[in-house]
């Protein structure tokens, strides 16, 4: 039987066609790869006799719990991200983030600005920074260091990373938000002269005349009925929220999570000062990983100026476990979605410093502080990622400015660079914006400018 030119080019037309459609199904599937996800963590407790940070030169004698570094790393195909959480105070940009970011750099090729690094910020964890971008008095020297334990812990912060990586699996990510203001409030109240009176904890008696006001934008101010004879004070606004990330697998069990809160990790210190231990945290977290499993990330959240309502050991539990439990509820509700694309970006900030006593005049130039911040971007989820113990008032103008539903905001990130205040704090006076501050008036401005700028650079 003879083929018609007209049915060659009938089957051929259909043959084209199919072939099309084959091409365009490939290359939408491979733009909309879903997204794959590993979580892992590494023990990084110190030997006893390594000296802590808030034992005054004494060694460690013993453990109240482990310390960890965490990590969690997603890849979308194109670009893949890490984001590490270590039981430390700080991370600072030379010491500790860049070092791991290298290692990660050469073993994976992740790019440093895709690899975000978090501390906890226990003051329970072993000394092993210098903190040279802090006050002179809270300088300390490279002899006094841990030197031998710091290098094995920048390789086990790479390490906790890598094994997420190896672990990496098809995963659906979400974000939501619950609250827990009764454990915390603002330790800078204003007496009536405007002047802070900074007030690092509060007795018994006071505390059960706590009342939480919450705020319009979320917020909330936590305010206490002082004695007849005490002067009146007005304490300024906490941040109550617990955000939390889900990852979890195809059939919805956790691989991993977040857990992003602010409140000073303060509880063990300085009760028990030559005890290793991550502080409320550490409860915060081993809540979720008993309830929900997977490995479970604390971000530290706007703690400059908010601390435990009450500390202590029993204390320390309290707060963890209600933090924790607000983030297990909240977790059991997030709608994810594997459909996501991740990247991360690095900005350079330089911030004012303040004069010291070796300055001869308050005139005289004084270097700046040089930093970075940092974002990640999940979809429509944010990290940013901020040097220093970032005040309340300070994290609140990002948030408000950004106008971003979905931001968590991690401070004590990649660097460690004292306290980051607004301008108002400079006035009141008080313990972060004096002898806490190596920065200078304007700096908390510049770092909600800064961060604004990087976030619309993200989006």
């Amino acid at each position: 039987m003879k083929t018609r030119i007209s049915d060659f080019k009938l089957h051929t037309s259909h043959f084209t066609l199919g072939i099309l459609m084959c091409v365009t199904s490939l290359s939408w599937s491979l733009s909309h790869a879903g997204i794959k996800g590993g979580a892992a963590k590494v023990n990084i407790t110190p030997p006893l006799g390594t000296t802590l940070i808030g034992s005054k030169g004494q060694p460690s004698d013993c453990v109240r719990d482990d310390l960890y570094a965490k990590a969690l790393v997603l890849s979308d195909g194109r670009n893949t991200i890490a984001l590490i959480s270590a039981d430390l105070l700080y991370t600072p940009l030379d010491e500790i983030a860049n070092p791991v970011r290298a290692i990660l750099q050469e073993k994976l090729g992740i790019p440093r600005q895709n690899v975000m690094v978090c501390a906890t910020h226990t003051h329970s964890g072993p000394e092993v920074f210098t903190r040279s971008k802090l006050p002179p008095k809270s300088r300390v020297p490279v002899s006094d260091l841990a030197q031998s334990y710091l290098q094995v812990l920048v390789r086990k912060m790479a390490d906790a990373v890598l094994i997420a990586h190896r672990d990496l699996r098809e995963v659906k990510i979400g974000t939501a938000v619950g609250e827990v203001p009764e454990v915390l409030y603002n330790r800078r109240p204003v007496a009536k002269d405007g002047r802070v009176r900074t007030t690092f904890t509060v007795p018994p008696e006071v505390v059960a005349t706590r009342q939480i006001v919450p705020e319009a934008d979320g917020h909330a101010r936590v305010t206490f009925t002082l004695d007849a004879g005490g002067a009146p004070l007005t304490f300024g606004q906490v941040d109550p929220r617990v955000r939390v990330l889900r990852v979890e697998d195809p059939h919805g069990g956790i691989v991993g999570s977040l857990v992003n809160f602010g409140c000073h990790p303060v509880s063990i210190y300085p009760h028990f000062s030559t005890a290793v231990s991550a502080d409320y945290p550490a409860f915060v977290t081993g809540v979720v990983e008993q309830a929900e499993g997977g490995v479970s990330l604390f971000l530290l959240g706007l703690a400059g100026n908010t601390v435990p309502i009450q500390r202590g050991g029993v204390a320390c539990e309290q707060i963890g476990k209600a933090v924790g439990g607000a983030a297990v509820r909240r977790l059991q509700f997030v709608a994810t979605t594997g459909e996501v694309q991740v990247r991360g970006l690095c900005r350079p900030v330089t911030l004012p410093s303040k004069p010291t006593s070796e300055d001869k005049t308050e005139s005289a130039t004084v270097p700046p502080v040089i930093s970075e911040i940092q974002a990640l971007r999940l979809g429509d989820i944010y990290v940013l990622g901020l040097p220093g113990e970032v005040l309340v008032e300070v994290g609140q103008a990002i948030r408000q400015r950004a106008g971003l539903e979905k931001l968590l905001i991690a401070t004590v990130t990649n660097d460690a660079i004292g306290y980051v205040c607004h301008s108002q704090a400079y006035d009141e006076g008080g313990y972060e914006a004096e002898s806490g501050a190596s920065l200078a008036k304007g700096a908390g401005e510049i770092m909600v400018k800064e961060s604004l700028a990087l976030l619309r650079e993200m989006q």
